[in-house]
């Protein structure tokens, strides 16, 4: 027994350093949509949220290729490649950024999504099955933790490299004329992105040769049978209802953290405040995924604490749209607290008893991240149309269908269909 929780804490540490990797390079788009704007001379919101659109929408697209790859190499051999295919977008911004190149950025952060994809896809389930399942949502908290840290990180490291003392340049950027010297100005900016990349490139790099020595255990799941019979996804409509719970709740949080930059700007807060708001809500995520750890399952059980934080966020959404400037952005920077249980408490709800089925099921869950490309977009056309504070009125029907999953979607079975 002892042995074996060592090699859980063991494999759990090597996936908490992936981790890590996700929380880093995911929430960097708080900083590269304002950067993109500017650098890239970006005139609409909805441009601007392209970054996210680019990034999120690899999920959808690499999600189910990626399970077949996972089928053929196995987790661990997995995960090195999703690193490799991310180092290869990481390198990506080199070239944008001497071209100065929007569409070459945006190509780059689809490779980092890919390869995200294909990380995620390996690594959720794996946490999830690792131990019992009633204790996944703690296991995921853990990770979350490691997530959000290097999301912080990251924020206040890619800021400092790009923005940091540059205030006088972007305000010359903002009123030079058309001409030589103001394409001089905005090229410098953009070569300020060229240095953390390859860094992040070398950092990737050293993580597979972590990964390949590390000879994580693999898991391989038992064939599930209904009655005799070898089932199919189909079978369990709970998990379909859970899919479509990641896709509105990743939505939600992207949501939640990649517009305060910009919503800052709406109030006129100046941006050397307001890039901090990204790091407070990521704070906010740390405390949220700490109580998770604490009370889950000891104290309340993880569909519980899902419901309460879904109407903490419900009534958090309706303060911000009550009231305006700094007020109404310390409601939004809350919100990730009320998030920081959702991802951990949906997936083992949505995956649970799926046996064989789990690796595929997986695949599908990772697919919904695209919720994070395509919700932001209807946020961002709300903005242009009538403004960002408006807009969040988008959350509503996030938080809604989530706290249908909850209540009721959870435990739809085919067999309970085949009843009524």
């Amino acid at each position: 027994m002892e042995e074996k929780k060592r090699g859980t804490a063991y494999s759990m540490f090597v996936i908490g350093s992936l981790f890590f990797v996700f929380g880093f390079v995911t929430w960097l788009n708080n900083i590269l949509i304002p950067y993109m704007r500017t650098s890239c001379e970006l005139t609409t919101q909805v441009q601007g949220y392209l970054v996210t659109f680019a990034f999120y929408i690899a999920y959808f697209v690499m999600s189910i290729p990626s399970s077949y790859v996972l089928k053929k190499t196995g987790y661990s051999n997995g995960m090195a490649l999703g690193l490799v295919i991310m180092a290869v977008g990481c390198m990506m911004f080199i070239p944008g950024a001497r071209l100065r190149s929007y569409p070459v950025f945006l190509a780059g952060l689809f490779l980092q999504g890919s390869g995200l994809s294909l990380l995620q896809t390996a690594s959720n389930p794996y946490v999830t099955v690792i131990g019992p399942i009633e204790s996944a949502a703690r296991r995921m908290s853990i990770m979350g933790i490691c997530n959000k840290v290097a999301g912080m990180i990251g924020i206040l490291i890619l800021y400092n490299a790009l923005f940091g003392g540059k205030e006088e340049l972007i305000e010359s950027i903002k009123t030079a004329a058309s001409g030589p010297e103001k394409e001089a100005m905005l090229q410098q900016l953009s070569n300020g992105v060229i240095i953390p990349y390859l860094i992040m490139t070398a950092v990737l790099i050293a993580l597979v040769l972590f990964i390949k020595s590390a000879h994580l255990p693999e898991i391989i799941e038992e064939e599930k049978k209904i009655d005799g019979k070898a089932t199919s996804l189909f079978d369990y409509p709970y998990m379909w209802l859970g899919v479509a719970a990641i896709f509105f709740y990743v939505g939600a949080e992207v949501i939640a953290i990649d517009t305060l930059m910009g919503y800052g700007d709406y109030y006129n807060i100046p941006a050397s405040v307001s890039h901090y708001f990204g790091v407070y809500a990521l704070v906010a995520l740390l405390v949220g995924y700490i109580c998770g750890i604490l009370f889950v399952p000891k104290y309340i059980s993880q569909r519980n604490a899902l419901i309460i934080q879904l109407l903490l966020a419900v009534t958090l959404v309706i303060v911000a749209l009550c009231t305006e400037g700094l007020v109404s952005v310390i409601a939004i920077v809350c919100l990730s607290f009320a998030h920081a249980i959702m991802w951990p408490a949906i997936w083992p709800l949505a995956i649970r008893d799926l046996g064989n089925h789990t690796e595929f099921a997986s695949a599908l869950m990772v697919m919904a991240i695209v919720g994070g490309a395509l919700i932001p977009l209807v946020y961002a056309k709300i903005a242009d149309a009538v403004n960002p504070h408006a807009a969040y009125s988008v959350l509503f029907v996030c938080y809604a269908y989530i706290l249908f999953f909850a209540t009721f979607g959870y435990k739809i079975s085919k067999s309970d269909m085949k009843a009524e």
